[in-house]
C-alpha cells in the first residue's frame, strides 16, 4: 500500500506580507513551518504504516525552500519526498493548485506503481479555505471524506472517523480515496536524530510542469479564475464599559438595561 501526503510550507507568523502588484504572499524572510494541519496528516499516515506496512509519500508545491517542509517529513517518518516547482505555477487558487497537486498524484501512481490514498489537512492556515483536498478528490474522480480524526483500512476500504457537531461518524470510502484530516487524538511526533541524519541526505526530485505534462493554461495566475483584489490588516479597538462599586443585583439591572438600549434583547 502507498499513501501520498500533501503538505504545505506556511509562515509562522500573523504578519503576513502580502506584494502590493501581484497580490500574492511574500515568503522570503519569513519563518515557515509545515502547515499544522499536515502535520496531523502526516502522523494519521505515519500510523497507518505502523499498522498495515504502508509507504509514505510526500509532496508539496512550492519555491525551492520548500525542500525544508519535506525534510523535515522524511525525518518524521515519511519514505520518500517530491517537490512540485515551477515558476508557472506561482500565483495559483486553490482550483489550480489542486489540478497541478492532482496531475502529480496521477504521474506518481504510474512511476511507483499505485496510490491507494491520498491525504491531506484539512486546510491550511494561511488560507484556511478547506477546499484543495475536495478539489483533489474531484480532479482524480475518486472518493473523498473530510475532516478525519483517524483512519483505518479494512480490505479495499478506508474507515474514517469523521468529525461533526454531535461528536463523529463513522465513514466507509473504496480506495483510492482523498481523506482530509483535522486535529487527531494524541501527539504528533518529533524528527529523530537517526530521521534527520537520513532527511539530510535525501534525494528530493523536482516536478516540473514539463515533467507532469501540465497544460501552464490551467495553473498559476492565468488558471486561477479567482483573484485578490485587496488585502489589508484588520484594525484591531478595543470597545467597552467599566463598571466598579455595585452589587450584582445592580450589576445585572444595569445590564439588562443597556441591552435593552441597544435593543439586543
Amino acid at each position: 500500500m502507498k499513501i501520498i501526503v500533501c503538505v504545505k510550507q506556511v509562515p509562522d507568523t500573523t504578519e503576513i506580507k502580502i506584494d502590493p502588484v501581484t497580490n500574492t504572499l511574500i515568503r522570503a524572510g519569513v519563518p515557515s513551518i509545515v502547515n499544522p494541519y499536515d502535520a496531523y496528516a502526516l502522523e494519521t499516515a505515519i500510523r497507518l504504516k505502523e499498522r498495515y506496512g504502508a509507504e509514505v509519500l510526500v509532496i508539496s508545491m512550492g519555491p525551492d525552500q520548500a525542500r525544508a517542509a519535506l525534510r523535515e517529513c522524511l525525518s518524521i517518518g515519511a519514505d520518500r519526498a517530491w517537490l512540485i516547482s515551477d515558476r508557472a505555477f506561482g500565483g495559483s487558487d486553490t482550483l489550480a493548485t489542486s489540478f497541478v497537486l492532482s496531475e502529480a498524484v496521477s504521474w506518481l501512481d504510474k512511476e511507483v506503481g499505485g496510490i491507494d490514498l491520498v491525504l491531506c489537512g484539512k486546510q491550511a492556515i494561511d488560507g484556511d479555505t478547506a477546499q484543495v483536498g475536495p478539489e483533489m478528490a474531484e480532479h482524480l474522480d475518486i472518493p473523498q471524506i473530510t475532516y478525519a480524526s483517524d483512519a483505518e483500512l479494512a480490505e479495499d476500504a478506508v474507515l474514517v472517523k469523521r468529525e461533526n457537531d454531535d461528536g463523529y461518524d463513522v465513514v466507509r470510502a473504496k480506495l483510492p480515496a482523498v481523506v482530509t484530516v483535522t486535529k487527531i487524538s494524541g501527539d504528533t511526533r518529533l524528527p529523530s536524530i537517526k530521521g534527520k541524519m537520513r532527511a539530510s541526505k535525501a534525494e528530493i526530485p523536482v516536478l516540473t510542469a514539463e515533467m507532469l505534462g501540465i497544460d501552464t493554461g490551467r495553473c498559476g495566475l492565468k488558471g486561477s479564475p479567482t483573484k485578490v483584489k485587496k488585502t489589508f490588516t484588520p484594525v484591531r479597538t478595543k470597545q467597552g464599559i467599566k463598571e466598579e462599586g455595585k452589587t450584582a443585583p445592580e450589576f445585572a439591572a444595569g445590564l439588562a438595561g443597556f441591552l435593552d438600549e441597544k435593543k439586543l434583547v
